[in-house]
């Protein structure tokens, strides 16, 4: 589903290169923030508007950031414990 959503960003060139290669990522996360929207198929992204998808693109982004600072956050934690024991 998220497929055509992710080479609709594609198209419009609204990706990073980063986000290009990681694609599985944003397809996945896209899939989470439509389902949110309650869009569940082809038809219904095809008929959004480049603000919407813009908007989508942009939850996209905040998920992966808020993904990445809670790693980064358990991975010190981690290592507190390892250098206090």
């Amino acid at each position: 589903m998220s497929d055509f959503a992710f080479f609709r960003f594609l198209s419009n060139n609204w990706l990073t290169e980063s986000e290009k290669k990681s694609k599985e990522e944003i397809i996945q996360i896209t899939e989470e923030v439509l389902e949110s929207k309650g869009i569940e198929c082809d038809a219904r992204i095809s008929k959004l508007s480049e603000e919407q998808l813009k908007e989508i693109l942009d939850e996209v982004r905040d998920k992966i950031k808020k993904k990445k600072k809670k790693n980064n956050i358990t991975i010190e934690s981690e290592s507190d414990l390892i250098v206090k024991n």
